[in-house]
């Protein structure tokens, strides 16, 4: 009798420590399945998110590239008239350069590169181009190595002294550097069509040929060669002459 219960307690404890195992197996597996499916997701979602950064990006690039066109037609729009204006026998490079105060005053405030930066890019977004194309100016002027002068920053600058309608050499000075430091920089191509007209307003009909040329044989296909392709053969014409 003593030996049958032996075996009943036996089989009962053997039962239990099956049941309670076979839970616990479950329980591991289902864990399992889960994290792998949190695993699965996650790679799912870092991949969405990779492409939405490269829509970004491209988006970016394509608003910049729109905003360059249409500054570029208000200017051309804006030089035909002066070229109307003061007749034939004047050049754009004649137009009397007026002289503004200094509204950086470096020395009393001693800027830093950081505020040199934040104040252009503000002045530049609220079309305040003479005060942005000042504090671009000192920034690159003063702190010609740091690390904040980027390609972006001097695009920015370039685009901001030749909108001020007499800082032309400003803007040559930085958009050439930019070409020349940054030759695979997205805002090349637009350095180097801003760059062509401000070549062209200082009279350097020359150099601004050059740049044509190299739009026409290099960038034939860019929204940039669209908008200088439509003033290429006169002002290839009017070299000639």
């Amino acid at each position: 009798m003593k030996l049958f219960l032996v075996l009943i307690l036996l089989t009962s404890a053997y039962v239990f420590s099956a049941w309670k195992w076979g839970g616990l197996k479950k329980s591991i597996s289902a864990k399992l399945e889960i994290q792998a499916q949190f695993e699965k997701k996650a790679l799912i979602l870092a991949k969405k998110n990779r492409l939405l950064e490269k829509e970004i990006s491209d988006l970016k690039y394509m608003i910049s590239k729109l905003e360059s066109e249409r500054k570029y037609l208000s200017v051309q729009h804006q030089i035909k008239n002066q070229i109307k204006d003061q007749g034939p026998e004047r050049s754009i490079a004649s137009i009397p350069k007026i002289e503004t105060n200094d509204l950086v005053n470096f020395d009393v405030y001693k800027w830093t590169p950081e505020k040199l930066l934040a104040i252009g890019e503000k002045e530049f977004h609220f079309k305040n181009y003479e005060k942005s194309a000042q504090f671009y100016h000192e920034l690159i002027h003063r702190f010609p190595q740091h690390n904040l002068v980027s390609d972006r920053v001097l695009f920015g600058a370039g685009v901001a002294a030749f909108e001020t309608g007499k800082r032309y050499d400003w803007s040559e000075k930085y958009l050439s550097r930019l070409v020349t430091e940054y030759p695979k920089s997205e805002f090349y191509r637009g350095a180097k069509l801003w760059l062509a007209l401000s070549q062209y307003n200082q009279g350097d009909h020359k150099k601004f040929a050059t740049t044509v040329e190299e739009f026409r044989v290099k960038y034939r296909n860019t929204d940039e060669w669209k908008i200088l392709s439509r003033y290429y053969e006169n002002i290839t014409e009017k070299i000639k002459q």
